[in-house]
């Protein structure tokens, strides 16, 4: 489907004519779920590819003004929520603009800090009352569920194990040791507290930096409740090694939630030589290279 300007500015001249004027350009990286586009100076739109993403509008929408007074960072903040029209067959939604660049590992002024900041905005996330919070489910990818669980979330065995099996033929990792690491995450014990809120995809691209420094987390396109292993993913997607034991300790994560983690970055850093995703820019197959060496070193220091 094509989502451009154009149909960006028919539903808002349709359903919100008050912003139906403002410019409208596409943010440089508008994601593979959802197109975002910058509406003015202060907001932005945000609109579904697939229907079965669909239903992180809604969700977006009724839990974000819920959790931002609780959170410590600023959060994506819904301020309308558009209906299908022009063509275009889903709800979608416009969202006060955050300032700041996409935070990246070698961009970070003080590592130690965010690695911090980011803790304490986990556990504060984590500390919310999940009362009513959306289970794991198709439109939130199914983040947080069990791992080794059967539905077809990012770390179920039937898509790792395929993936694995064609980095083995790729040569291009040792693919025995990567597999340690998942059947690792597999026997660890299961989180055995209640579940706790999660925002499901905290790496590269959902958090913002000014001046090097995290000024806010975006897209909770796969916000839920469940596994807070899940959240770990940060650890070695985002921080960089040498701050990932202080990340460890403020959030006193324990071992097998800690492997479980490990579990879940290892699932999305899987390079696979087919996939379009990596086909379209080489530099993506070097970055989940590098994750799974360090998730494969984490994993042996620990047996060490």
């Amino acid at each position: 489907m094509l989502i451009d300007t154009d149909l960006v500015r028919r539903l808002l001249a349709a359903q919100f004519p008050q912003w139906a004027r403002l410019p409208i350009a596409p943010v440089p990286a508008s994601g593979m779920d959802n197109a975002t586009f910058r509406l003015g100076e202060e907001l932005s739109v945000r609109l579904p590819r697939y229907p079965h993403w669909a239903g992180q509008v809604e969700r977006e929408q009724t839990w974000l003004p819920r959790l931002a007074p609780h959170l410590p960072l600023p959060v994506s903040e819904p301020v309308a929520k558009g209906e299908p029209g022009e063509g275009y067959p889903y709800p979608w939604s416009v969202y006060r603009w955050l300032d700041g660049e996409t935070a990246t590992p070698e961009g970070l002024a003080d590592p130690r800090r965010t690695a911090l900041e980011l803790a304490a905005f986990l556990t504060a996330l984590q500390g919310i009352d999940p009362t009513g919070g959306p289970a794991p489910e198709q439109s939130n990818a199914f983040r947080g569920v069990p791992m080794g669980d059967e539905r077809d979330s990012l770390a179920s065995e039937a898509r790792v194990r395929p993936k694995i099996e064609a980095l083995e033929r790729s040569g291009l990792i040792d693919a025995d040791a990567v597999t340690e690491v998942w059947e690792a995450a597999l026997a660890a014990p299961a989180w055995h507290r209640p579940p706790v809120w999660v925002h499901g995809d905290l790496a590269v691209g959902n958090l913002l930096a000014v001046d090097g420094r995290l000024s806010a987390v975006i897209d909770f396109g796969t916000l839920a409740v469940g596994d807070p292993a899940v959240d770990l993913l940060a650890a070695w997607k985002f921080l960089p090694d040498e701050v990932r034991g202080d990340f460890r300790k403020a959030l006193d994560v324990d071992d097998a939630t800690w492997a479980r983690g490990r579990g879940w970055a290892l699932a999305g850093s899987l390079p696979v030589p087919d996939d379009p995703y990596f086909q379209q820019d080489p530099s993506r197959v070097r970055t989940a290279l590098h994750h799974l060496e360090q998730l494969i070193a984490d994993h042996r220091s620990e047996r060490a």
